[in-house]
């Protein structure tokens, strides 16, 4: 009976401690719906979906997929202007410099192959000899149109002449250069600008705006380029 005395029930802390347990999971779950809300809103801004009108007149938002198709063109303009890019150097545009920024324009795992071929590109070591007045220019006669060897994976004929001039031959001289080029589709470019960048930087930034990247180049009548990539310039 002493249990039912209203003195008892004043004191007890059972009351309160229900409401204190039913406050805080109401707490817990609302901070979860409130966390929950702002990772969705976070999905969104960080894979925005994409507005698609369809046949009938109506429109849907889709979640953006790897695109790796390319049209032929810009596929021929990216390997023909990264190669000219690339090839092209003087005393105010020196080798190292190209290299340095152009070379984003590359994959990452044919970087030091073609690193420590390209100083062979020119006869007469032009490269080393860019201080005493020596200039590369590399101009394009045809770039095929490119065929698919597989899924994002493409393959171009480049037929160009090397234009190489020194301090002691001003008319310079001619040096063939046809190769096979190949280029695949990335997701994101890998280009990027620095803050006090140079024309150079903006050209290759364009050029990497088609997220495309060179992965092999090799001689033009290798019949086994596309297949065994690891086998490249000589």
């Amino acid at each position: 009976m002493q249990l039912l005395k209203p003195e008892n029930r004043k004191n007890s802390p059972l009351p309160l401690l229900v409401v204190g347990t039913f406050g805080l999971h109401l707490f817990t779950l609302l901070l979860l719906i409130f966390n929950g809300s702002m990772l969705q809103q976070l999905s969104r801004q960080l894979t925005p979906q994409s507005l698609v009108q369809l046949v009938d007149g109506r429109t849907i938002t889709v979640d953006p997929q790897p695109n790796l198709e390319r049209q032929p063109e810009a596929i021929r303009r990216f390997v023909g202007e990264t190669m000219s890019l690339m090839l092209t150097w003087s005393q105010q545009q020196p080798p190292t410099q190209v290299w340095e920024i152009t070379s984003q324009l590359v994959a990452d795992d044919f970087k030091q192959k073609l690193k420590s071929k390209i100083t062979n590109l020119s006869p007469d070591s032009q490269f080393e000899n860019v201080n005493r007045g020596a200039e590369n220019v590399l101009v394009i006669e045809k770039i095929s149109q490119p065929t698919e060897i597989d899924n994002g994976k493409w393959k171009v004929e480049m037929f160009a002449n090397q234009l190489v001039f020194s301090s002691y031959d001003k008319l310079g001289k001619s040096v063939s250069f046809n190769k096979q080029i190949l280029v695949k589709a990335i997701e994101q470019p890998a280009t990027s600008l620095p803050n006090a960048a140079l024309p150079l930087h903006f050209a290759a930034y364009r050029l990497g705006e088609a997220r495309l990247e060179i992965y092999n180049i090799c001689e033009i009548e290798d019949q086994n380029c596309s297949v065994n990539p690891n086998k490249t310039l000589p």
